[in-house]
């Protein structure tokens, strides 16, 4: 169905070219609000009508007259129907849907992948402090920038996943701190107890190896404690060390890796931050008040002016991240995606001010920002709020530790990113319809029961004639799964990952009603294999598109009062 989509795409803008030459349109077919209205939807009739002086319903039964002069549209097309005021409602052949199950089988784990295009993408996602562990908003951010960066590898982006690191400023004094006080045996509640410090138990764990004089390695640093309860210095780079180590094993536990790891410092200490300042001073996009130094943001669209360097002679912070993103710009990346929460929204105009204001070349809307919300937890109904190990939130190894990985993954990647999302533990451990990663994965193992089933029958997909798939269930399967090229295209133009969990989920619920209505190991051989066929290009795209989230694809599964249809 790709080729006969993409035929039938050259057919349309060639017959409204001829009806309209003038008219600088590029006409894209459209999925109908309501399955009964047909497969494909036309609407340039709409636009058409006013530069031909015409209503749109007669441009519309001008066009239906073009197209079906078309060869495309009379071999792909089985109905062109004209509704309302000017819609155009295609319905096609079955041989246009049935041709979808030899395109996913020829190429099963390359279908819906374009080919590279050249072009470097670095996604900055989860960049959490070193100061704790990750608690359930890094988790969506973890969830959200890997789909990202598995979604446009399938659009042929180089891509690179980084991790950047505020290894600097107040709360890493405030980790030091923590943990200095509880070195010296002081604990939460105590009288000389610090009000900001960081209460969780992981602070007491840091304490006890750092008086045990224990080394601990992160990825990019070793570090070997002293044991002094007077060395500040010491104690603040083990718990860094400490934590950053501790972050890793959150990460390798949601099975994210990331490329490349960005210190915050390295700005200071490599003369980055104070090179950015001079380029914009030289520039002539700052001024001086008030013992201030401000950039002239507004002359970008921010709201106001913004202070860089405040009047005791230390920088806000995000004059680091302007330097930050020039260095990811002359790195090679073209395009740059970063997943914060949304309490970075204030700071997206000023970076892109600065970016601007320095005169490099770099594209206004530079870099593009998936903002998410947080996640609140439920639990035998009740919202959980504080992790004992973190002492005052949720953490990732929690949500782990009391679901799955896959559940996980799938449930915070299942909504738009700045939409609020509730984590409910306990359908995330359904084993029913309800669990929507149990509901997606079971159609993947439901599948390798029968296709297993079928192989022990001498039963093969190969070879299968796809002509006999003509029951409502397999067509509409079928022209699911050739929505799944064009659905990876949409989502990665519209930073939306969430899409792909839509669509996986879309697909199982056309399965399962396919499972419902037909049997698959029938007498009639050349039918089972058809229905064979089907099933396998259907399980490629599932687990494709399961890869995508992040999410595994199981072989076999159990569930209560299971019933195999074969």
């Amino acid at each position: 169905m790709i080729q006969a989509k993409a035929e039938l795409q050259r057919a349309l803008a060639a017959a409204v070219a001829q009806l309209a030459p003038d008219a600088a349109l590029t006409p894209q077919f459209e999925s109908p609000k309501q399955a009964a209205h047909g497969d494909l939807a036309i609407t340039v009739a709409m636009q058409l009508a006013k530069p031909l002086r015409s209503n749109p319903r007669a441009v519309a039964e001008q066009l239906v007259a073009a197209l079906k002069a078309q060869p495309a549209f009379e071999r792909w097309v089985s109905s062109l129907e004209i509704a309302g005021p000017g819609f155009i409602n295609l319905r096609l052949a079955p041989a246009a849907k049935q041709a979808v199950v030899a395109e996913v089988l020829a190429a099963p784990d390359a279908f819906g992948r374009q080919p590279a295009n050249g072009q470097k993408l670095m996604v900055e996602f989860v960049s959490a402090n070193p100061t704790g562990p990750l608690h359930v908003g890094h988790a969506r951010q973890g969830a959200l920038g890997d789909s990202l960066c598995h979604l446009f590898q399938t659009q042929g982006w180089d891509v690179t996943r980084e991790f950047y690191y505020n290894d600097a400023g107040v709360q890493i004094a405030t980790l030091a701190n923590s943990t200095q006080c509880r070195i010296k045996g002081l604990k939460p509640g105590d009288a000389d107890w610090p009000e900001s410090a960081y209460n969780g138990d992981y602070i007491a764990d840091i304490a006890a190896d750092f008086l045990a004089k224990k080394t601990v390695k992160a990825d990019d640093r070793e570090f070997t404690a002293s044991g002094d309860p007077d060395d500040l210095d010491g104690i603040r780079q083990f718990a860094v060390a400490y934590l950053r180590h501790e972050q890793d094993l959150d990460l390798q536990a949601f099975s994210v890796q990331f490329d490349n790891y960005y210190l915050e410092s390295s700005l200071y200490t490599s003369g980055r931050v104070e090179k950015t300042v001079k380029a914009l001073v030289d520039a002539g996009k700052t001024y001086e008040q008030d013992g201030a130094l401000w950039l002239r943001s507004t002359d970008y669209g921010d709201d106001k002016d913004r202070v860089m360097r405040k009047s005791d002679g230390s920088y806000t912070y995000f004059v680091p991240d302007v330097a930050y993103h020039i260095a990811k710009w002359e790195r090679g990346f073209t395009k740059v995606i970063n997943c914060q929460g949304t309490d970075h929204h204030g700071t997206i105009a000023r970076v892109r001010a600065g970016l601007q204001g320095v005169g490099l070349g770099i594209p206004q809307g530079y870099p593009d920002y998936v903002l998410n919300t947080m996640v609140r937890v439920m639990r035998n109904g009740a919202e959980v709020k504080i992790s004992k190990r973190a002492g005052s939130y949720v953490t990732l190894r929690d949500l782990i530790d009391w679901t799955s990985r896959d559940a996980v993954r799938f449930f915070l990647i299942s909504r738009k990113a700045d939409t609020e999302f509730t984590f409910d533990i306990d359908l995330a451990l359904k084993q029913n319809d309800e669990n929507p990663v149990f509901y997606v994965q079971y159609a993947h193992a439901r599948i390798c029961s029968v296709l297993a089933q079928g192989a022990a029958q001498g039963l093969s997909p190969e070879g299968a004639d796809t002509a006999l798939l003509t029951a409502p269930a397999e067509l509409a399967l079928m022209l699911k799964l050739a929505e799944y090229p064009e659905m990876l295209t949409s989502a990665a133009a519209s930073l939306a990952p969430h899409d792909v969990a839509f669509y996986v989920r879309d697909l199982a619920s056309a399965f399962h009603s396919y499972y419902a209505a037909e049997r698959f190991l029938v007498e009639d051989k050349a039918l089972a294999q058809a229905r064979l066929a089907l099933l396998s290009a259907t399980r490629h795209v599932l687990r494709n598109a399961l890869a995508v989230l992040g999410v595994s694809a199981p072989e076999s599964m159990t569930r209560a009062e299971q019933q195999e249809n074969a």
